[in-house]
């Protein structure tokens, strides 16, 4: 497996996250529809659905803190789980799919070819 890695305008590398940034995979299991689909609808904003209760998400530490507050709200933790992955930018790099390029909740500035 390569890796498809070009060089942006300013020198940016496209592949590599800024280091303000981490790429966090979001999963979660929760039984009723109603949670379920409100909480889907939040993870929404803070990044890339790519299964069925999996998200990826590109956030910096504000936001990420903003993303756990809102899955906070909504979740009842005694019933529901969800857990968050926090992917280094080398394990990123590692990331296997079927479906061609990797799509991540950022600005697309990570692809895996």
């Amino acid at each position: 497996m390569q890796e498809a890695r070009r060089v942006l305008p300013g020198g940016k590398v496209k592949g590599f996250l800024p280091m303000s940034q981490v790429f966090v995979v979001v999963c979660y299991d929760i039984p009723d529809d109603r949670r379920r689909t409100k909480l889907h609808t939040a993870l929404c904003n803070y990044g890339t659905p790519v299964q069925y209760s999996v998200f990826e998400c590109v956030v910096d530490g504000r936001r990420l803190a903003q993303m756990q507050r809102a899955v906070g709200r909504i979740i009842k933790p005694r019933l529901d789980h969800v857990r968050y992955y926090r992917l280094c930018a080398a394990c990123q790099g590692r990331i296997e799919t079927t479906r061609g390029e990797i799509e991540t909740g950022g600005d697309g500035d990570a692809w895996v070819v």
